[in-house]
């Protein structure tokens, strides 16, 4: 499982031109979800995500989680994360999830966020989707979580 996180000062989801999620200060993460993954890892990704220190504290440094900087999550899949592209000219997607397991578990993902942080919005799973963000620094790190 892999997430794209970036920091944000604002994000949204625009879908059918209906803003379906939006955030301002918080983390938009990206998702892609591969074949072997299940709820356990995403869990651990998501805990990971929700304590993950990316905001400027009292001293300029990052020391503060989501929840010091009362910021919000903004969860979208993204199945083009799990790629390879090592090799040729064209994406393979091989090792991605089938899009009807990736949309259950990531239904679950969004289910346990919303669980254990007030403030979630997300995107559409497999919709088209237009983000807009304003990437805060810019701040992105990649998380990859496995078994």
């Amino acid at each position: 499982m892999r997430a794209l996180l970036q920091r944000v000062t604002h994000a949204k989801v625009v879908v059918d031109d209906q803003v379906t999620g939006e955030i301002n200060t918080g983390i938009l993460v990206f998702i892609g979800l591969a074949k072997a993954d299940h709820l356990e890892i995403g869990k651990k990704l998501i805990d990971k995500i929700l304590k993950y220190r990316i905001f400027d504290d009292e001293q300029g440094k990052m020391g503060w989680n989501l929840a010091q900087a009362q910021g919000g999550l903004l969860l979208v899949s993204q199945f083009t994360l799990m790629a390879q592209t090592q090799k040729g000219l064209r994406p393979d997607f091989g090792s991605a999830m089938p899009p009807a397991d990736a949309k259950v578990l990531y239904e679950q993902l969004v289910s346990y966020a919303k669980s254990q942080y007030p403030q979630v919005e997300t995107g559409i799973f497999a919709a088209d989707m237009k983000v807009h963000l304003v990437n805060d620094g810019p701040v992105t790190f990649n998380l990859e979580i496995n078994e």
